[in-house]
């Protein structure tokens, strides 16, 4: 055989052999290839394999006398060898190609033997190995050693790592739980539950007397198991579920998995589980950064059933902190900043709210699994702090993180859709939201972390006349809470989501067991307070007969415990049914200085006095994504008249009233977004009438639209 034959072939990436007289395919080289002597096409396997000649001799079956060294020295004089020692890219696959299998696989073990008595890292050849159908227990348990190693970091490789690791040799049940996690940690919840069943059928829980198991806990790791099965059955919205798998595996539960399983049982309103469970023995567990997490939030999940809660958020605090400086996911029916969040915002904190998801966010907590509902719960405080450019971001955010939310968090989401199409007065958005949440609410039962969202679809149903739609629902809610005996800081928020609901359906008799609650629960619960007096300002407010005085104070009162946007509606309507002017002007002045300034996306701040209208979510989008914001900007200074193109002159104001107008919103609503009295927007929707000359609504909408060059559809509440 020529060399520069073969040489000029290596060359050619096309998989053709160029010779001295023209081109000629590659069967030209497999051809020589196949003339070779057999020792020489054995060495050429052999590198191709892997074996770096002549450092590491394979164990050639023929020979010729020659030393590996004379048989390299030979292929790379007719240039089969790179001086490397590895075969060209061409040869190498031609070689590969027509080699037997059962020779290939003698050689991949002898290269396995080689690496293991040089000490090298088995990583280097594993992967391709395991790929071309290798099973050998020592690249298996590479594997698996590398999957383990990346669960912390990197959760998609590690599922795969080990997902190559059972088709190495490693044991399908015995990694069943690490690749569990890992399929849960990227989201993969319907993976998870499918590995996990695997194990679970064939292992009998091990407090139940007689059990066997097919093989030792300790090879099925079944504790881990257990816990991401409880974790996945969090994140389905169903930590029922997630409760009776930590009551199948026993009670032998103790350290962090005590403290998480107390979680889960405190959550589905099993009290007197979840306290047993945290004071076992040794359930704080050994003192690594992870354990102390899952302990301290352990604690925190019993203390915020305590009256007063207040010493749940300063022990979640740390457990987040804890566990963002461990670097580490800890696979939980909640996670610590999440739980924190939440017991903040029931606690009427959205300010320490924001600051622990913020923290949680820029430390990684929990990984990108949990990126999605971190931001969730960040949409929600930016929400009830009246930031709704803010919260938008932040919903768009968690859907691109994710592929699928799972359900608790879907409900969550389409929550804050409605909450926010509500407080911009944008009832078409309200309607399309609403019905999108209130099919998200079947796919999930009632626990602790689902009231917040149930809350404020209550409002909304009653503001839409279908609040039968929830009522299994919110008895579910109610019963737990019973269960867990009230504790007012999972109560209160809930009845003044019930106070509100009736406010809006004008009925006072469902009205008065909330209120009385409140009432109850004022003297050693600061919150409900505030919310008792609020509730019943707005009782006398409904009447036509309040203090104004009263009135401001518990507006003042409910932007205090971070409600704002209550307390500016409040006063809003308030002043709407004020007699004296002076009280009308205060009261609306108030309700101005409730609504924080709202500043664009960007951060720059915004001017004084203005406020946002968030258009609802795009019907066009089945995911529910928002339209950008629609930012509506009154300003009281504005004297300067706007004449349209078409010979008519709006004033400032009129013009803001007419965008409104076309928006669909009525005179509440447009009185509850610049801050004048419906009677106002009434008159000066009035004025526009006379001076266009049009009688009817259809005439008035379609004027409107050419001076402000809109379009937009009729709205069939203006009179």
């Amino acid at each position: 055989m020529r060399a520069d034959l073969l040489l000029s072939g290596l060359h050619n990436a096309s998989g053709e052999t160029t010779g001295p007289e023209g081109t000629a395919p590659a069967e030209v080289l497999a051809r020589k290839l196949s003339a070779l002597d057999v020792p020489l096409q054995e060495l050429l396997l052999a590198s191709s394999v892997g074996f770096r000649v002549p450092d590491q001799a394979p164990p050639l079956l023929h020979g010729t006398g020659e030393t590996i060294g004379e048989l390299t020295a030979r292929a790379r004089s007719a240039g089969l060898l790179l001086p490397s020692g590895s075969p060209a890219p061409l040869v190498k696959k031609l070689v590969r190609e027509n080699a037997e299998v059962h020779q290939v696989r003698r050689f991949q073990r002898s290269l396995v033997d080689t690496f293991c008595s040089e000490g090298l890292p088995l990583m280097d050849i594993a992967r391709d190995f395991v790929q071309e159908g290798l099973t050998d227990q020592r690249i298996a348990q590479a594997l698996e050693a590398a999957g383990d190693a990346a669960l912390v970091s990197d959760p998609q490789l590690a599922l795969t790592l080990l997902t190559e690791a059972v088709a190495a040799g490693a044991g399908e049940l015995a990694t069943a739980a690490r690749r569990a996690e890992a399929a849960a940690a990227v989201g993969d919840l319907d993976g998870a539950c499918r590995i996990l069943d695997d194990l679970l059928a064939r292992h009998n829980a091990p407090a139940m007397p007689g059990a066997a198991s097919a093989q030792p806990v300790e090879t099925l790791d079944l504790e881990r198991a257990v816990q991401v099965a409880a974790s996945v059955w969090a994140q389905r919205g169903m930590m029922s579920r997630a409760a009776d798998v930590y009551r199948w595996f026993g009670s032998d539960a103790s350290g962090s998995f005590a403290a998480l399983a107390t979680v889960a049982l405190m959550a589905a309103g099993d009290a007197s589980g979840a306290a047993a469970m945290l004071s076992k023995p040794g359930s704080g567990g050994s003192p690594t950064l992870c354990s102390v997490a899952a302990s301290l939030l352990g604690e925190g999940a019993m203390h915020s059933l305590e009256t007063p809660p207040s010493r749940a958020v300063p022990t979640l605090i740390r457990a987040s902190d804890t566990l963002t400086a461990s670097g580490r996911a800890l696979p939980a029916p909640e996670g610590p900043a999440s739980f924190a969040a939440f017991v903040a915002l029931h606690a009427g904190e959205p300010e320490t709210a924001g600051s622990i998801v913020a923290a949680a966010l820029h430390g990684g907590q929990g990984g990108q699994a949990q990126r999605p509902r971190l931001l969730l719960l960040q949409a929600w405080t930016a929400m009830v702090q009246d930031r709704p450019v803010i919260a938008r971001e932040a919903i768009f955010e968690a859907r691109a993180a994710v592929e699928q939310l799972g359900p608790r968090d879907e409900l969550l989401v389409q929550a804050l859709e409605v909450g926010l199409a509500r407080r911009a007065g944008d009832t078409t958005g309200m309607i399309d939201a609403w019905q999108r949440a209130s099919e998200a609410v079947l796919h999930i039962s009632i626990d602790i972390f689902s009231l917040l969202p149930l809350g404020e679809l209550m409002i909304a149903a009653a503001r839409l006349r279908e609040s039968h739609k929830l009522e299994p629902h919110v008895a579910e809610a109610w019963a737990l809470l019973a269960k867990l005996g009230n504790p007012p800081l999972w109560s209160v928020p809930l009845h003044w989501s019930a106070i509100q609901s009736a406010l809006l359906l004008e009925r006072p008799a469902d009205l008065a067991p909330h209120a009385s609650a409140l009432v109850r629960a004022s003297g050693q619960y600061p919150l409900a307070a505030v919310l008792a007096t609020a509730g019943r300002s707005w009782v006398f407010v409904l009447a036509g007969s309040f203090d104004p005085d009263v009135v401001e104070s518990a507006a003042r009162g409910l932007a205090a415990v971070g409600l704002p946007w209550d307390g500016a509606r409040l006063a809003g309507h308030a002043s709407a049914k004020a007699q004296d002017r002076k009280d009308m002007a205060r009261l609306l002045a108030c309700a101005r200085d409730l609504r924080p300034d709202q500043a664009p996306s960007t951060g720059s701040p915004a001017p004084a006095r203005e406020t946002e209208a968030v258009a609802g979510p795009d019907r066009g989008n089945r995911r529910g994504t928002a339209r950008p914001a629609t930012i509506i900007k009154p300003s009281a200074k504005r004297v300067h008249a706007s004449r349209s193109t078409h010979g008519f002159d709006l004033s400032g104001r009129e013009r803001e009233i007419a965008q409104l107008v076309l928006e669909g919103r009525t005179y509440r609503e447009i009185s509850e977004a610049i801050f004048i009295s419906p009677r106002t927007v009434e008159h000066h929707i009035a004025r526009v009438r006379r001076r266009l000359g049009v009688t009817t609504r259809s005439d008035l909408l379609a004027r409107l639209r050419l001076i402000l060059g809109e379009s937009a559809q009729e709205n069939p509440l203006i009179p």
